[in-house]
């Protein structure tokens, strides 16, 4: 790999988990409510994407072990924020759904951390403003081929 893709690299890297790691403490700063960490918050986006998702389907779409999700299942069902039922097809297998709480919970997640980028999106440059929306659909067909690899 020529030294320039390691550059580019490293710095895609940089930016997005920079992005991502301010965005996340100052949501955590501007919520009540204890903190989740990364991997359940994850498991969460993943149910509502895909209400009555299957342990092992989840653990699939993490790219994480089922016992790993599984252990996530039951601290966010203790918690109050996913529920099992039972599946009419397999009884033996349970589907995934957010309670009421989980719900509302990410919407307060969302709005805070829109309302954060939005914001911040204000004070950039239109210059700045247009690169970002030009390199959005590079940034989704990276993210596509980086889980593509994975599977």
């Amino acid at each position: 790999m020529p030294a320039p893709r390691i550059d580019l690299a490293e710095r895609v890297l940089t930016a997005v988990l920079g992005v991502r790691r301010v965005v996340r403490r100052r949501v955590r700063a501007e919520l009540p409510g204890p903190h989740l960490p990364g991997s359940q918050v994850e498991l969460l986006r993943v149910v509502h994407r895909n209400p009555g998702i299957g342990v092992a389907a989840a653990a699939r779409e993490l790219s994480l072990a089922g016992n790993s999700v599984s252990t996530l299942v039951n601290v966010l069902t203790e918690a109050g924020l996913l529920r099992r039922e039972v599946d009419p097809a397999d009884r033996r297998a349970a589907r995934l759904q957010l309670t009421d709480a989980a719900r509302d919970r990410m919407a307060a997640w969302r709005r805070t951390r829109i309302g954060l980028v939005s914001a911040a999106l204000t004070q950039l440059s239109e210059e700045d403003t247009s690169a970002i929306v030009a390199a959005l659909p590079a940034l989704e067909r990276l993210t596509e081929v980086l889980k593509e690899a994975t599977t």
